[in-house]
């Protein structure tokens, strides 16, 4: 065994005989090279020691030399800073990005060093925990948008319920002396008009076979005397049939707004604020 004085003035090793001479044939230890045999106190250039010096004599020059001897491979500070920024990822997600180039930067700059520069295992776990960060953080701006966007869906699908009731309403009466269908039973009065029964199902409130109420008072009135912005149909959980009025209202659907279709068929998406102003009465 061996001790090796490095061009930066440090000692390394231990090092093997055959370790050596693979750093000979690299090109990384040179004739020059200094050694300290174990259990000595005097350095000799590696050529004086007749168990290497033939290497040098032997040993071809190599077709691309390798940089000399300078000490155990360090670390690479691109594969550390990676693993860093990966996980600062969590905080801000500017940083994932930086943290994945730099990552394939530290593989591709420890492949290229031939054993001079370490780390590998941190470049890809930089690479990984960039990837991962990264994606948490989108998945954490995406959902809100997500549901926010399955929301107003599902409130575009129950105007478009309401906008059906409202017609079947009117083609009722306009069938009827010109009255709409009684409170007591609209639902069975209207389902041949509405054809499709999902039309009485609001989407977030699927388990009922109706999610909206008939106004009471305008049930068996014509439509002459009905005021144009009068409650024809309102959410409510009452179900099929179910007819009354502003207690009967459903508040809990649709992020706190209430959908009303109002005697002349148009739909309005109301938040709770607006609801005193409703109409009721004929």
């Amino acid at each position: 065994m061996y001790k090796v004085l490095g061009n930066d003035g440090k000692e390394y090793g231990p090092v093997s005989a055959e370790q050596l001479r693979q750093w000979i044939a690299q090109g990384r230890a040179v004739a020059n090279t200094k050694l300290q045999p174990e259990g000595s106190t005097e350095w000799k250039s590696l050529s004086e020691i007749p168990e290497f010096s033939t290497a040098f004599v032997s040993a071809p020059p190599p077709s691309d030399p390798q940089p000399q001897l300078s000490g155990p491979a360090k670390t690479s500070g691109l594969a550390i800073a990676s693993v860093i920024c990966g996980a600062l990822g969590l905080v801000t997600c500017i940083t994932s990005p930086i943290g994945l180039i730099l990552g394939i930067s530290a593989r591709n700059q420890i492949k290229k060093s031939d054993g001079q520069i370490k780390g590998s295992g941190l470049a890809t776990t930089g690479i990984i925990l960039s990837c991962v960060t990264f994606a948490i953080v989108i998945l954490a701006f995406l959902l809100p948008a997500l549901a926010m966007a399955k929301q107003k869906a599902q409130a575009i699908s129950c105007i478009g319920n309401m906008h059906q009731l409202g017609i079947a309403a009117h083609l009722y009466a306009g069938s009827n002396h010109d009255k709409f269908p009684t409170s007591k039973n609209w639902s069975d009065l209207l389902a041949p008009s509405v054809g499709n029964p999902k039309a009485f199902v609001c989407p977030l409130h699927p388990t009922h076979r109706s999610s909206y109420a008939f106004n009471a008072k305008v049930g068996g009135k014509k439509q002459n005397e009905v005021a144009p912005e009068t409650v024809l149909f309102f959410e409510s959980d009452a179900g099929w049939n179910s007819s009354g009025g502003p207690d009967d209202l459903s508040l809990t659907r649709h992020d706190s707004r209430i959908i009303v279709c109002f005697a002349d068929g148009s739909v309005q998406r109301l938040p709770a604020s607006k609801l005193d102003t409703l109409r009721w009465d004929p």
